[in-house]
């Protein structure tokens, strides 16, 4: 008995790992993953844990079917981006995984490279 048991767990766990999950994000929103926050400043100058930013950078991770079709959005996935956090609403899925889902109209900025 106890070694069905064990089958029937070890089927359960692997159908769990089976499934990924996903977040696709809807209307004008895109998916970012925010950057770790700098405690240290370039000039050296240490950065008090209670200091609140009112702007934030991250990566594009997903952006909405109804973004990538608008052309006057020049964004892409995996695009570095300065963001307002002020309505990003919070995805968890890893205590190390900081995921927001973010209005278009608070991506204020795209990091870009000259070639």
């Amino acid at each position: 008995m106890a070694a069905d048991e064990r089958n029937m767990m070890a089927d359960r766990v692997q159908k769990q790992k089976a499934t990924l999950e996903t977040v696709e994000p809807l209307g004008k929103r895109v998916l970012i993953r925010k950057d770790q926050d700098k405690k240290v400043t370039k000039g050296g100058i240490e950065l008090p844990d209670s200091i609140e930013i009112p702007t934030i950078t991250g990566r594009i991770v997903a952006i909405s079917a109804h973004i990538e079709a608008d052309d006057d959005f020049p964004i892409r996935q995996y695009d570095r981006v300065l963001f307002n956090p002020k309505h990003a609403i919070p995805v968890e899925f890893e205590a190390d995984n900081y995921l927001y889902v973010v209005p278009i109209e608070d991506v204020v900025a795209v990091f870009r490279k000259s070639t």
